[in-house]
Order: structure tokens, then sequence, then C-alpha cells
């Protein structure tokens, strides 16, 4: 029995709140429409899946299932502090980096303060923001990236966080390092940066930030970065932040226990040592995105640089139609229209086999 009185008793922010709604699974689509050969570039996984030394940690794991894990992560830690000269004090493991973000705005903002982030960013931001209570302040786009000059002027006396994510999720604009290293450099330091990093394996090197560097002088300073994208570790759901040690404290106050579990931390460990696994994904990464953005331009369909694994395409009508037709003939991609960009797809970049079969679905579509 329905009874919409109880939603008056959930806290304000959470009465309004519109969940977040991830890429329509396979499962489903092959229930809707009884396909049995469907591809999924809807969700920026990775296309290879897991590597091979992950899958075999994850094995090695499997006969401690009945054992709670590490709570403390302390493999996974110390492989991460190797790996980025930091110390182990300095990080925080979440399940997925989703959770990081909700853990730094459960642990910085109260209903009093205000978060600053860009519009077109990443849809987790204002869902955090919102839940909590505290005020979004969504400063515009600048040609679908951030303008970190109006970012600046709406920080003020009440800001605690801004959101950045470099490169941008759904656009894959990348900000330049000297002009973010500023940015963060002129707030105050009652302003903690969240510089989301869910896709950095993926820019090239001439473009790279390091940004880890940067924690030696911005103690208001948060990197989150994850295993589901370029690691292929999507379904364990592992992420991790870099901060200062007394952000770190703060979070893991909040942070519940056993937050990732025995199978997420092995293969984590693992596959954060697999530097072939992960060469070849952003080997096929980078011939992915020449593909689909030539056939872009064979269609005549202008699209959004990105630095990410994904493509945002401007299919020069309203989108949603586009993608329904595209599920019709077994191809997942990712509307997103609630980011404000109804005329565009969001593209994934898959196997070579699979790109070419989604730029022959769209031709199809679009004629």
């Amino acid at each position: 029995m329905n009874n919409p009185n109880i939603y008056q008793l959930a806290v304000t922010g959470v009465q309004k709140l519109i969940p977040y709604k991830a890429g329509k699974p396979i499962e489903e689509l092959e229930r809707e429409l009884g396909l049995t050969q469907i591809i999924k570039l809807a969700s920026n996984e990775n296309p290879l899946g897991p590597g091979k030394q992950a899958i075999a940690a994850i094995q090695k794991a499997l006969p401690e299932l009945a054992l709670y894990p590490d709570g403390s992560g302390f493999h996974l830690k110390q492989a991460l502090a190797t790996k980025y000269a930091l110390d182990a004090s300095q990080i925080t493991l979440g399940n997925g980096s989703n959770e990081l973000l909700e853990l730094v705005a459960r642990a910085f903002l109260t209903p009093e303060l205000e978060v600053v982030f860009s519009q077109h960013a990443f849809a987790v931001y204002p869902l955090v923001t919102q839940a909590v209570g505290a005020t979004a302040v969504v400063v515009p786009a600048k040609e679908y990236g951030h303008d970190l000059a109006g970012m600046a002027q709406a920080v003020t006396a009440k800001t605690r966080l801004v959101f950045i994510a470099n490169p941008n999720n759904p656009t894959g604009t990348l900000l330049a390092q000297a002009e973010l290293e500023q940015f963060i450099g002129a707030l105050p330091d009652t302003v903690i940066c969240v510089l989301d990093e869910a896709y950095f394996e993926f820019v090239s090197q001439s473009a790279a930030i390091n940004s880890i560097d940067w924690l030696k002088k911005f103690p208001n300073l948060i990197i989150t970065r994850t295993f589901s994208k370029a690691y292929g570790l999507a379904g364990l759901r592992v992420g991790y932040s870099l901060s200062c040690p007394e952000i770190a404290d703060i979070l893991n106050r909040v942070r519940q226990p056993f937050n990732n579990n025995s199978l997420a931390l092995a293969a984590a460990e693992a596959a954060l040592a697999d530097e072939e696994h992960l060469h070849n994904t952003i080997s096929n990464n980078a011939v992915g995105m020449q593909r689909l953005t030539d056939g872009f331009k064979a269609l005549g369909l202008p699209w959004i640089p990105s630095a990410g694994n994904f493509v945002s395409v401007d299919v020069k009508r309203e989108g949603m139609p586009v993608y329904e037709a595209l599920l019709r003939k077994g191809v997942i991609v990712r509307p997103v229209a609630n980011y404000e960009m109804p005329g565009f797809l969001r593209i994934s970049i898959g196997t070579p086999a699979e790109n070419t079969l989604f730029l022959q679905a769209l031709s199809e579509v679009l004629d």
C-alpha cells in the first residue's frame, strides 16, 4: 500500500532528490526487446574488461570470502602510496570514487553552506549537495567546459566545496595545468577543492597534469580517482582519494567499515601493477576515439573533443529519439539531456568491432 506521507518524514533535500540514472544494463534491454546481440557504449566502462592479473587475484581471494576484508585496505593503500610517492595516511578508499564524493559532502557540508561546480558537470555533484541540504551554485559552462574565472567569482564566504572534473564527464573537456593550478591556489583556505580525475589515465602525456604534486602546497585539495574506468573494475567498485593526512582522517571518520570487499581490494592491487593491460586499454581508446570522430565527420556531425574514454556527439536533432532508435538496433549509448545537452549523445569507446557496429547503426538511424 502506497503512503505518500512517508516522503514528508525524509529530510528536505532528499524529499526532492531525483536519483542518479545509470546507463541501461544489457540484461534490461534483452528483457524489453528480446534482443540477443547487444553492445553497450553507455557507461564509460573498459571494453577490454579486467586484466589477467586482476582476475587471478580475484580467484586467489575466493577461499577467504567467509572472512571480513581488511577494513583499512592496508595492501592497496601501500601500493598506491608507492606508486604516487605519498604516505598511506593521505589515502582514503571508497566504494568507487562516487562514495568519496558523498563522504566529502557528508563531512564538510551543512545546509548553511554552498558548493560551486560547472554546468554540464558530473551529475553526482548536485546529488550529494542536495542530499545534505547545502546550496548548489552552478556556473555556466565555457565551450562545454569549466569557466574557472566564473567559478572563482562565484566563491563567497558561504562556499565550502568546489567540484572540478578533469577531464569532465560528459563533455570530455580538459583544463590546462597552469590555469587550474592558479585557480586552486587562489581559493580561500576555507574552501576545499575536489578534483575529480576519474579519467586521468586516458589523458595524453603531452596534456597530462601532475596534480599530485599540488598536494604538497594545497592542503585544501582532494583528488579522487577510480579503478572503474581504465582498470576495468567497474563491477567491483573501487575508488580512492588523495589529500593531506588531516582530510583523509576526517573522511575515514564518516567512511563505513569494510566499504571495499576483499575481492575488490585484491583485484585493485593487482590491476595497479598490470602496466600491460593499462597500456592496451589506453591504446584501444586512442584508436577507437579516432575511429568514432572520423565516423562523425563522415556523417557531418559535430562533437566535443574529449580527453576521456567517451565522446559526446551532436546529432543535430533531439537526442532521445535517436537513443531509442539505437536501442532497437541493440546499441546502448547515453542520452545527456539531463546535463542540459538535449541534442547530444555520449558514446563510450568500445572495441574496434563495437565502434564499427555503432557507427553503422547511427548512420542507419539518422537516415
